[in-house]
């Protein structure tokens, strides 16, 4: 049995809300500031919103329209699956995807006009399926400048361009990107930033001397759209800066002037009083101090909470608590002290991150992660509810 996700309000944000358990509040306004502030550090390069995950969890149709709506000029998916329903909505917009496997739709993709990202193995096979669907395939060149994963290697781009070289005489494919992604962009003192910049660059000059005229040459992730201008080419590609976050340990999304866009919200679903020893959650690792209360919430690893997580914090009615004991599947609890009336707590809100709540950098650290893995991995199971600045949210 799989879930589908639950979109409360996409369209109207004035429509009547639903009662709700557990609810990730997706504020677009926020997203609107974020990629105005990005667009502005890029200038004059273009920003591309990257929506793949879902947008980070975050909703991949809604965040492109309201990205496209504030000034991105294209977006950016990692599979070629993600691409196409966002052309199935009717968003017009450049695109790209650039991570592939042997099944990979590229037929369906180039008939989508989404632009293809090319490590060196998928040339032949996207070739073909321009031909099948007698159409020419965009891509971009993907090289490997030091992170190591995919792209093609600087021994291996040579014959790489001259195969390409080839296929576009033919007529199959067009080569109007040269891409990479930086490996230490968040650790801005760090030279291997420099390293990949200097490769980087010559993979362009080589592209460029093999007679390919380009239309987008892009390395910069988020954090070196923010630290780097020299990363910046013609084009940037941001992620995690769209959805309000940090790439770096010492810099905050305030310090930043970015603003988080992901609340997560979660009713208190039991509160009660218990002695002092009383076990608490797997393993009984936490045993209450004192006499005190007990309170449950009613979201676990299924809902994407990590198991790992370790005196989380968590805001019910303006006070700040942390979690107690091990994160179950689909709940956890909380030691709030003897002093809270547990009839008051049932029902109530309990804000795990976001606005009037602990920011999502608290959990990262409370499970040994980063912030992208936090919202990214609050699954389907918990509903999306769409806002616009606040502007016609209710609690009901």
């Amino acid at each position: 049995m799989t879930f589908e996700p639950r979109l409360i309000a996409e369209a109207d944000v004035t429509a009547p809300q639903d009662p709700f358990e557990r609810v990730a509040e997706i504020d677009l306004a926020n997203v609107r500031h974020n990629v105005k502030r990005l667009v502005a550090l890029a200038a004059p390069a273009k920003l591309m919103a990257v929506v793949k995950a879902d947008a980070y969890g975050h909703g991949a149709l809604p965040v492109a329209r309201a990205a496209l709506e504030s000034g991105a000029s294209w977006l950016g998916t990692a599979h070629v699956n993600e691409a196409l329903p966002l052309r199935e909505s009717g968003i017009e917009a450049p695109m790209l995807a650039w991570l592939h496997t042997a099944d990979t739709d590229f037929e369906s993709a180039i008939e989508s006009d989404v632009d293809l990202g090319v490590s060196g193995w998928e040339l032949p096979a996207i070739a073909q399926a321009a031909d099948n669907v007698a159409r020419t395939a965009r891509v971009h060149i993907k090289v490997d400048t030091g992170l190591g994963r995919n792209g093609a290697t600087m021994d291996r781009l040579p014959s790489l361009l001259m195969e390409a070289a080839g296929l576009q005489a033919a007529g199959k494919i067009r080569v109007v990107g040269v891409f990479s992604h930086l490996a230490v962009a968040d650790e801005p003192s760090r030279p291997e930033t420099d390293d990949q910049l200097r490769v980087f660059r010559e993979a362009v000059e080589m592209t460029e001397a093999a007679g390919f005229h380009l239309e987008a040459r892009h390395i910069a992730n988020t954090p070196g759209t923010l630290s780097r201008p020299d990363a910046h080419f013609d084009l940037v590609r941001c992620g995690i800066g769209l959805y309000g976050l940090s790439p770096f340990q010492d810099q905050s999304s305030e310090d930043l002037g970015l603003k988080p866009v992901m609340t997560l919200k979660v009713r208190v679903a039991n509160a009660k009083r218990v002695h002092a020893g009383q076990g608490v959650s797997y393993g009984l690792n936490y045993k209450t101090h004192e006499d005190t209360v007990l309170v449950d919430i009613p979201v676990g690893y299924a809902d994407g909470i990590p198991r790992s997580a370790t005196y989380a914090p968590v805001m019910i009615g303006g006070k700040l608590f942390r979690s107690a004991g091990r994160v179950a599947m689909d709940q956890f609890v909380m030691d709030v002290g003897p002093g809270e009336n547990p009839a008051e707590l049932i029902g109530e809100y309990a804000v795990l991150f976001g606005e009037n709540g602990p920011h999502v950098d608290e959990w990262a650290a409370a499970c040994g992660t980063i912030n992208y893995e936090i919202v990214t991995r609050i699954s389907c199971r918990v509903p999306r509810r769409y806002v616009d600045g606040g502007w016609g949210l209710t609690d009901d």
